[in-house]
């Protein structure tokens, strides 16, 4: 396969994966509507500095250990597993009353960090290091550098979901006006809260394949 064969089977195997709905576009979707485009935005970033943090760990031989070695993957595991249960039960236990979207610097230093957020998101589930050294040297030519390629595909990767995720924000701003409705943020809270929970409690009791 030529470099630019490669390049491409990527970029549209990539762009099928990124419309797929998971965690990240949960997570997005969720900070549009209650934080708005800025904020979920920022987590967007997040997510995807994760993925070049896992390209980068691929391309270093990491991922390969990730692979192979079981302590490694079940450490990084529980942690990703507690950490999206514990996020999810603050939504659950704590929902917004109603959306809040502050304006200009109030309010500003008690949001949470989304870039923060997001990049942990990804950088704590091994899932995402496991199908990073399972899929992306399928698509890296014979002879080509590995880290380079891991980096490269990565990107394409993120540049990908990161449009995709500006859509999803976009797409939010019509729906506002209801969700700053007390009744919706709450149902939108504790349902996100529960979908987090649930991909929490399936990262952690999910056979490794």
């Amino acid at each position: 396969m030529t470099a630019t064969a490669a390049l491409l089977a990527f970029t549209a195997t990539a762009a099928l994966l990124t419309v797929t709905p998971g965690l990240d576009t949960a997570l997005v979707l969720r900070t549009a509507a209650a934080e708005g485009p800025r904020r979920a935005m920022l987590a967007a970033l997040g997510i995807a500095l994760g993925c070049l943090g896992w390209g980068l760990l691929v391309g270093a031989g990491l991922g390969a250990l990730l692979a192979a070695s079981q302590l490694a993957y079940e450490v990084l595991r529980w942690a990703g597993a507690l950490y999206l249960f514990t996020l999810g039960l603050k939504l659950i236990r704590a929902p917004r009353q109603a959306l809040d979207l502050p304006e200009g610097e109030a309010g500003k230093s008690a949001q949470p960090n989304w870039l923060l957020r997001g990049f942990l998101t990804n950088m704590l589930n091994p899932k995402v290091g496991v199908f990073y050294v399972s899929f992306l040297p399928q698509f890296i030519p014979a002879g080509a550098s590995v880290l380079g390629w891991s980096v490269l595909l990565a990107s394409v990767h993120n540049v990908l979901g990161l449009f995709w995720f500006a859509a999803l924000v976009a797409a939010t701003q019509p729906l506002l006006g209801a969700l700053r409705r007390p009744g919706v943020m709450r149902w939108l809270d504790r349902l996100t809260g529960t979908l987090f929970v649930a991909f929490g409690l399936k990262l952690a009791f999910d056979a490794r394949g």
